[in-house]
């Protein structure tokens, strides 16, 4: 199910108000059932993924905290990270190494071929196989004890609103809340969850969709344009991924906050970074703070000397890069960005720029978010010879300068919304939150955002615009 669907919108209208109807202690049921609903919408089949998932994870937890010591818990460890890895290797990786196999077979007059599997990709089963395997990894290091209720750690493994792109929650954050938790209407939480839905919705329907058309017609036909077609259809992809994403989240926080519930934050204006390491401190938060509580700092870190932090931060960002899909673009875009981390680590950025220095920042964040673009040429093309003929026709070419357009009105539109949205990011949410606007009494004001959104929504929406692009992950 769609969150930029009518279907969504249906689904949500009859199951926040029974939220609030139903008993407290019967909550945990409801939300559940609409969990379980919201995912068998897309395919019925999968539901069973993530109830083993849940399962093997629920007695492993259950097991590790009846034991002491981290050796004896170790074995229950090593199990929930097969189960999960196993699944995901094999819906998600199987037929990417398989097919890897097969080409290394055929360059060397092998005549053999493996085969491959018929499935599809689980929505999904990156994010919640993280969740649960943090899970896991926590009780293991003694962080939280194990939810002893399996209908509450289901729902932590399933709940809607960010089952399938995330954030990938922590169970200290949010089991808590399903325990303990009594849930009434706030108007105040009901006016900044709805205020931050419209704003995710925006950013989808109005300013991501519209970047999609015109960056699939450049990118579809890469092979006829040059210089600064391709360059500007990438820095648009970089806005297009970004509101994509992060409006997804906008609307799974703000759906959350509706019924009382907090997820983490994932983005804190990324592009404003003054360098790469930055940039990974305000993208995908829950995936970076992921990626360095449970690999990099279990792989050692900083703390085994300089060639092995580098060595590490390689490891984290290649499986990061391949964590995002099963490509040889993902990993190779991974590895750009570990070598940047590492570069930046080796001549210590931190100690270059001046921090009262407008200019100096300016021209850092302007830097950053180049080198960020053309990492993204990685991420968007679908093969290494469409990333590689796209830097030969950016870079290669007397007619950089030469701007061609699809379509003048879309053009328009596009960049229209994304100067809108630029303004309303960095000068109200740069410095305060809808929350925070509630509680100074700035009622008057969200409500006329929250109309010029919906009239913006309205008027530029792209009714038939893609799914998330991170559902695919």
């Amino acid at each position: 199910m769609l969150f930029n669907s009518i279907t969504f919108i249906i689904f949500i209208l009859i199951v926040v108000p029974l939220h609030f109807l139903v008993s407290p202690k019967y909550k945990w049921v409801l939300l559940l059932i609409a969990s379980y609903f919201f995912y068998m919408f897309w395919n019925p089949f999968y539901i069973f993924l993530i109830i083993i998932s849940t399962v093997i994870d629920y007695y492993m937890g259950r097991k590790m905290s009846d034991l002491p010591t981290k050796n004896r818990r170790r074995p229950y460890l090593i199990l929930s990270i097969v189960t999960n890895l196993g699944l995901l290797f094999t819906f998600k990786y199987f037929n990417f190494f398989t097919g890897t196999l097969n080409s290394l077979l055929a360059s060397g007059d092998i005549n053999y071929e493996f085969t491959m599997l018929d499935v599809l990709l689980p929505v999904g089963i990156s994010f919640y196989t993280f969740q649960t395997l943090s899970y896991s990894a926590d009780i293991y290091k003694g962080v939280i004890k194990c939810e002893k209720h399996i209908g509450k750690f289901a729902l932590f493994v399933a709940f809607f609103p960010q089952l399938v792109a995330g954030p990938i929650e922590r169970a200290a954050n949010l089991l808590p809340q399903f325990r303990h938790k009594i849930i009434s209407f706030n108007y105040e939480r009901f006016l900044s969850g709805f205020s931050q839905v419209l704003l995710g919705f925006f950013k989808k329907v109005v300013v991501a969709d519209l970047l999609a058309i015109y960056i699939d017609s450049i990118y579809g036909n890469y092979q006829l344009y040059y210089g600064f077609t391709l360059l500007f259809a990438t820095y648009m992809f970089a806005f297009q991924i970004y509101c994509d994403f992060s409006g997804y989240s906008d609307i799974a926080i703000g759906v959350a906050r509706i019924m009382g519930y907090d997820l983490m934050e994932n983005f804190k204006l990324p592009y404003f970074s003054k360098n790469i390491t930055e940039f990974w401190h305000r993208w995908h938060i829950s995936l970076s703070t992921w990626l360095r509580d449970y690999l990099y700092i279990p792989l050692g870190g900083n703390r085994k000397g300089e060639f092995n932090t580098y060595v590490n931060l390689m490891i984290t960002m290649l499986l990061g890069g391949l964590w995002h899909g099963a490509s040889w673009n993902f990993v190779f875009w991974g590895a750009l960005n570990g070598i940047y981390l590492s570069i930046e680590r080796i001549i210590n950025l931190s100690k270059i720029y001046n921090r009262n220095n407008i200019f100096i920042k300016g021209l850092l964040v302007f830097i950053t978010f180049n080198f960020i673009c053309l990492t993204w040429i990685f991420f968007r093309s679908h093969s290494f010879e469409q990333s590689f003929t796209i830097f030969h026709n950016i870079f290669y070419t007397k007619f950089f300068w030469n701007l061609r357009l699809q379509d003048t009105g879309i053009f328009a539109s596009m960049i229209a919304n994304l100067f809108v949205l630029l303004l309303i990011e960095y000068f109200i949410f740069r410095k305060f939150s809808f929350t925070t606007l509630i509680k100074q009494k700035n009622i008057s004001f969200i409500f006329i955002l929250d109309l010029f959104l919906v009239f913006l929504i309205i008027l530029f929406g792209v009714s038939e615009g893609d799914q998330f692009i991170y559902f695919q992950f």
